[in-house]
């Protein structure tokens, strides 16, 4: 038992929802770690923790963070104390995001065919076609099983009363899987027993469900489809996932010039002659897949890709155009998406977002910037987003310019404080902000949700950014079967 307590003075800020402490007292499905942690001596729980990192490191789990000067590589970091999500919550959010995710693919196939959605003015125009991620060499094009958003990461946040809400959608390559999948096989390593005791649900199924799904959309039916995973290259910050995914897949990890299109086919060079590629995991973004048809510089994709996929002789997942539904002025219009599409009510609200385009929102904002987050409506990693909060007056001031020069690029939303949970840091636990990023696969089978996600954590003091370039680590997150 330990002599004090490593919860003694843990402060939970006023009107933050604690993941593990309400009143005062630990919340019931923290009651089983708790006590653990308070067995076990602080030497012991010390020897973990640096397990954990030495894991890491040996493993090689990294992410690269291309503006830092300490070199490209960092290992991510990894707290060990488990992030707890009860099964009645797992519930709520899975019908939540298979919800969302259901009328996000309508929205997708309905703008790219009949555009009923613009027709009867539920999404302006404009804001369609003056998004950098629309393309429009998409128009009229089928895609297998209508189905655009085979990968989703739909990240949530939790508000001062737990409620949890949709902060944004990705659906063009998200990233982040791997990560989920190895911070439990480190917990597994670092604390075998507390899994089973604790009816923890298995996240170990989700390359073979990515895998099932991939093999059903092969163009041609055969027993054996090839299916690749098709990476920018090792110098990528993701390149970690890709070949983790491809290893535990069972499939080829390849880059742009390992393929080439012949005859309107898709072929991989291989020692024994071309053999030719039915799926196409690609981790490569729209801009570079097709020199021919998007950025003439790209050495990343493949030159005639493009007209395969049209021709209906490859797969590609995601689906070419995702983009336009992952831009933050159009995550404005998800509600009314899920309304029209679907007839039904959001499961789960998105965060109250300001869209600067509109001229009364934008003087709202631009008068209470220090109480806003102000982000790019296509940036992505935590970049370029002003924190009006934290920000100093010549910040706020050079931001200002940005927004008035062109405020279509720019959405707002009210800071939101984010639940947080414990962390094991400098030998005693202390709270720190966190959101979960669950991730959904869809196939022509339906959506399925692995039980888990990667919860990112901003392990600095005070902070409310979690994404790993900007210093944020994760947790394994544990969902409840019972």
């Amino acid at each position: 038992m330990n002599s004090f307590s490593i919860f003694e003075g843990y402060p939970v800020s006023p009107g933050t929802w604690d993941e593990m402490y309400a009143a005062g007292k630990v919340r019931s499905p923290y009651q089983g770690i708790y006590e653990f942690l308070q067995s076990i001596p602080l030497e012991e729980l010390n020897r973990k923790e640096e397990l954990a990192k030495r894991l890491f490191m040996s493993q090689g789990i990294t992410f690269t963070v291309y503006s830092s000067g300490e070199g490209i590589e960092k290992i991510f970091p990894f707290d060990i104390i488990p992030r707890i999500v009860t099964a009645a919550e797992w519930d709520s959010i899975e019908k939540g995001i298979t919800q969302r995710l259901k009328a996000l693919n309508l929205f997708l196939k309905d703008i790219y065919h009949d555009q009923f959605i613009i027709k009867d003015g539920v999404v302006p125009a404009d804001l369609i076609y003056s998004c950098p991620h629309y393309i429009r060499e998409m128009q009229g094009v089928n895609v297998p099983h209508d189905i655009y958003v085979h990968i989703a990461g739909i990240d949530l946040i939790r508000d001062h009363d737990g409620t949890f809400y949709i902060l944004e959608d990705n659906l063009r390559t998200p990233s982040g899987v791997s990560y989920m999948i190895e911070n439990r096989e480190i917990t597994k390593r670092i604390f075998p027993d507390l899994i089973p005791q604790n009816n923890v649900r298995p996240v170990t199924q989700y390359p073979n469900i990515l895998h099932k799904n991939l093999v059903s959309l092969s163009p041609r039916k055969i027993s054996n489809p090839t299916v690749v995973v098709l990476t920018p290259g090792m110098y990528n910050s993701a390149y970690f996932e890709h070949s983790t995914l491809a290893r535990l897949m069972g499939v080829e990890l390849v880059e742009g010039r390992d393929l080439l299109v012949d005859n309107h086919c898709v072929f991989m060079k291989t020692t024994n002659g071309l053999q030719q590629v039915d799926v196409i995991y690609r981790r490569v973004d729209d801009d570079y897949l097709d020199p021919l048809v998007f950025n003439p510089a790209s050495e990343l994709g493949v030159s005639g890709i493009l007209s395969a996929y049209r021709k209906g002789n490859v797969a590609i997942v995601n689906a070419i155009g995702n983009g336009v539904a992952d831009d933050k002025a159009i995550y404005v219009y998800v509600p009314e998406m899920i309304r029209y599409y679907l007839n039904e009510e959001p499961l789960l609200k998105n965060v109250p977002t300001f869209q600067l385009k509109n001229k009364d929102e934008s003087k709202h904002v631009l008068d209470n910037i220090q109480k806003m987050v102000v982000k790019k409506t296509n940036g992505s990693g935590g970049y370029g987003m002003l924190m009006g909060h934290a920000a100093t007056d010549e910040e706020i001031f050079d931001y200002k310019k940005e927004i008035l020069k062109d405020p279509r690029q720019f959405i707002a939303q009210p800071v939101i404080s984010l639940s947080s949970a414990p962390c094991y840091i400098n030998g005693k636990m202390q709270p720190r902000r966190l959101d979960l990023r669950p991730f959904a696969l869809c196939g022509p089978s339906g959506i399925e949700i692995v039980p888990g996600g990667l919860t990112r954590v901003a392990l600095k003091e005070g902070s409310l950014v979690v994404n790993s370039s900007q210093g944020g680590g994760s947790k394994d997150t544990w969902v409840l079967s019972a």
